[in-house]
Parts: C-alpha cells; structure tokens; sequence
C-alpha cells in the first residue's frame, strides 16, 4: 500500500510540476504521458517512418528491417491493424497527400532506403493489393559527398571533416519526406548530405526528375547514429525548411526561397534527432532518439517542452515509454510516434533494444501542454 501511495504521489507531483512550468513560462516535462497506441503484427520488427490521413485518423507506419520482412501497416484511429503490404527494402520516410476529392483516397508516399527509391501505394491498399500498384516514383542520383566542413576551435585552430566514405561516395539515402504547398515533395539523403525534390509529384510521370536543391557539409555527419539529414518540416509559411541531422543533434534551417540556399544551425543539443513535426501552436517537435523522447523547440530554437522517456520492457517484450523514438505525426492534440528500437552498437547485450520483442506505436496527448 505504501508502494501505490508513493506511485500516485510521483504521477501528481509530475502533473503539479507541469503546470507550475507553464504558469512561470518554463519547460513542460511531462515523462509519463505515453500511451500504447498499436502493436506491430507477429514478425513485423522496427518501426520507423510514420504518417497518418488527418481526415479518418488512420496511421500508417513502414519498418527498417535491415534482415527482411518489411512492411508498410495501417491501423485505424482505434490501433486496429487495417491492412499490411510487404515492401522489398527496409523503408524509411512516409507522407500521405490526400486525393483531389473526397471520394479519392489519396496516395502514401514511401522512402525506400534499401533501393534508394521513392515509392507510392494508394492510401487504401489492402494485404492483396497487387505489386503493380506500388509505383517506383524516382531514384535518387548519386551525387558524391559532400564538401568538407570546417570547424572552428576556440584556441582559433581549425578542423577538417573529409566525408569521403564508401557510403557518402556511392550510395543514396532516402530518409524522410515532406511537402511544400506547392505539392512538391522533398527528400533528405542521410549519406549524400543532400536536400532533393520532385516538383509536382503528384502528377509527373514516373520516373520523375529530381532535382538537388542543396547539398551541404551541414547536412553530413561523421556522428551517431550515422544519419545525416533526416527529418524534414516546413514552416507555416514555406519559406524555411527545418532539418535534423541526427548525428550531430541539431536541428538546421534553409531558406529555400531565395536563390542562395544557405543552412544554419537552428538548435544544438538534441541527442539523436531524428523525425520533426510542427504543431499548430508554431512548436517544433523533435524525436531525440539516444534520448527517448519527444522534445519542443519554439521559433528561437529554445526546449520548451519534454515528453515521455523509457521505463523498461514489458513482460510482453514491449518498451515501456520511448524507446528508440523515430518518426512522429500529429493529429489533432496527439503525437503518435514510433519506438524503433532498432540497436546499433555492435556489442552484444548493451543495449535495451536487443530485449524487445513486441514492437509498438506509442501515443501523446499534448493538449495540456
């Protein structure tokens, strides 16, 4: 009794301590507010890239299997797995765009990593949807590596970055994707260091021109985890293109409506960047995957907000928490976001992702926040 005492002390303190932070415009912590919002069907490993149809509610998640098996999941507003497709090549990025009318179900677009492709399914596709449907939109250009970065000491020395690996020399990345207003879709490369785009997607005719908008030191990395650019948001405006490089935990800004693309650095420090979301309040939610959470950034760049951290694993081989969080989606006041859980370092047993066995789909409620 002492023990469920003490339990239900820690969760109103929490809740105490969230709202005394938002009444004195300090930083909501909220590490209890995840919720299990699915499960991934038997063989199904890795969640990764996540989107959502914001008119039904229906979620749609693809996995990074490096092994095989990959798959891209819709679940119902509820959890309920609707429909699987098995994909070749471990997958990465997810957008929805919705059809031209109600009565058209719109389209899932889909970063296959493995294949350095974009694909693209009709977003009511069943488990007997025939492969001919998923359509090989554009491939990736292989571009090189990117120039090399130099960084200032403070002793006023300078470093060189050279990314001159085999990766950054001879394989395209496709990680995340996103829309401009202008239904043309951006793309990151985590290995090349580079920002692509297919203008008009929706109606060019596969396969479809990609053009490179910039390729940049900035967008590289020589950090863990070993992805460059990855998540992708547009400003309410369309006028800056957010980006994480997970590496290097930062968030960067580009300006892509001028004629000189530049990029800065836009927030320092979040422990694994990875998949980026804006709601509507102008916030800038970041997933910080070494972190095991979902970070906010306000329009300077500053933390305004932490949700969610990892508990352990469930006797059903589920994380408790975050764990590994990759990709997140907001609809209406929810974030739901995927628990990867995918280990990464080459010892054996260090990590908590080697123990999971039942991987999920995690929801937060940030109404109160």
């Amino acid at each position: 009794m002492k023990k469920f005492w003490l339990v239900c002390l820690a969760l109103v303190s929490s809740a105490i301590f969230a709202a005394l932070a938002l009444a004195q415009g300090g930083i909501t912590v909220n590490r209890l507010q995840v919720e299990e919002f699915a499960a991934l069907p038997e063989g199904a490993r890795y969640p990764e890239g996540i989107t959502a149809n914001p008119a039904t509610g229906q979620i749609y998640v693809g996995t990074l299997d490096f092994e095989g098996n990959n798959q891209l999941l819709r679940f119902a507003q509820d959890g309920t797995l609707e429909a699987q497709k098995v994909f070749t090549g471990p997958l990465t990025g997810l957008i929805f765009q919705p059809g031209e009318s109600e009565d058209e179900a719109g389209q899932v677009y889909v970063a296959n990593f493995g294949f350095g492709k974009i694909q693209r399914i009709p977003a009511d596709f069943t488990d007997d949807t025939p492969d001919e449907e998923v359509v090989d939109v554009a491939t990736l250009p292989s571009i090189g590596p990117p120039p090399a970065r130099l960084v200032a000491n403070p002793d006023g020395s300078t470093d060189v970055i050279s990314f001159t690996t085999q990766l950054t020399t001879t394989v395209a990345a496709p990680n995340a994707l996103t829309f401009n207003s202008e239904g043309d879709l951006f793309i990151s490369d985590s290995f090349q260091g580079a920002i692509f785009r297919i203008n008009d997607v929706a109606n060019c005719e596969a396969p479809c021109e990609v053009e490179t908008v910039t390729q940049d030191a900035l967008l590289a990395t020589a950090g863990f985890p070993p992805f460059g650019a990855n998540g992708l948001a547009f400003s309410d405006d369309g006028s800056q293109l957010f980006v994480a490089n997970t590496g290097d935990d930062r968030i960067l800004q580009m300006n892509v409506v001028t004629d000189v693309i530049t990029v800065t650095v836009f927030a320092e420090s979040i422990n694994g960047a990875d998949g980026i979301t804006f709601d509507d309040q102008g916030r800038l939610w970041v997933a910080a995957n070494q972190n095991d959470e979902l970070v906010a950034l306000d329009s300077a760049g500053r933390v305004v907000a932490r949700y969610g951290d990892f508990w352990g694993i469930n006797a059903d081989g589920a994380a408790q928490g975050l764990l590994f969080p990759a990709s997140p989606v907001i609809v209406d006041n929810q974030i739901f976001v995927t628990n990867l859980a995918l280990p990464l370092t080459p010892q054996a047993g260090d990590e908590p992702e080697e123990d999971v066995t039942r991987f999920t789909i995690a929801v937060i409620d940030i109404s109160g926040g």
